[in-house]
């Protein structure tokens, strides 16, 4: 069986938002088309803590995009963001959550960030992802969302590192590119580990 699997289409990271990605609210509608084409969605959910070790603000003299060591894994510094219990924090009103099975939460503990919708950035704690869709049967995934060149990057790679046939809908993502490229830089990653770069319209 296979699963679609939408990463933090969330109010911060849509225009406007604390860490808006360029153009991320573009992936919505293409999130809503491809729910049709599978027999389970879940989505994931960053789920911060207030003063969560990966946002600058607790770091003096830091800045949002300046790297630090956290928890002996190198850390991008972000702007506060996706703070529990805020609107940030809330999914996109315009995503479709009818076809939704499961919001996997992440990011949860304040002293390790945690890009992949399976596991924090050490691989310390998984989400419950992984057993919810061992579960059920899935032995392939289809990732969409924000961020190509972080969540969904890091979400990948850990897809295949579990052995599910991975894909990944390129018009269903937009990177950060906090250095040009960085999202290309991130597709040819996927593609590398093993997974498939297509589009939504060969879901």
């Amino acid at each position: 069986m296979r699963a679609l699997v939408l990463v933090d289409i969330q109010n911060d990271f849509l225009p406007g938002g604390a860490l808006a990605v360029p153009d991320g609210n573009a992936v919505i509608p293409v999130a809503n088309a491809l729910q049709a084409a599978f027999p389970l969605v879940v989505c994931s959910q960053d789920w911060h803590p207030t003063g969560h070790k990966s946002f600058a603000s607790q770091h003096p003299g830091k800045r949002p995009g300046d790297q630090i060591q956290l928890e002996r894994v190198a850390q991008t510094l972000w702007p506060d963001h996706c703070v529990q219990g805020t609107r940030g924090a809330e999914l996109a009103a315009d995503l479709d959550m009818q076809r939704v099975d499961t919001v996997f939460h992440k990011g949860t503990d304040r002293n390790i960030d945690s890009y992949s919708t399976f596991f924090d950035n050490e691989h310390r704690k998984d989400t419950g992802l992984r057993d919810y869709l061992e579960k059920r049967g899935v032995d392939e995934v289809w990732v969409a969302g924000l961020a190509t060149d972080y969540c969904v990057l890091f979400s990948t790679l850990d897809a295949r590192q579990l052995g599910f046939r991975t894909f990944v809908v390129e018009d269903g993502c937009r990177a950060v590119d906090l250095a040009e490229g960085d999202g290309e830089r991130a597709f040819a990653e996927m593609a590398r580990a093993g997974a498939r770069i297509t589009r939504s319209d060969q879901a």
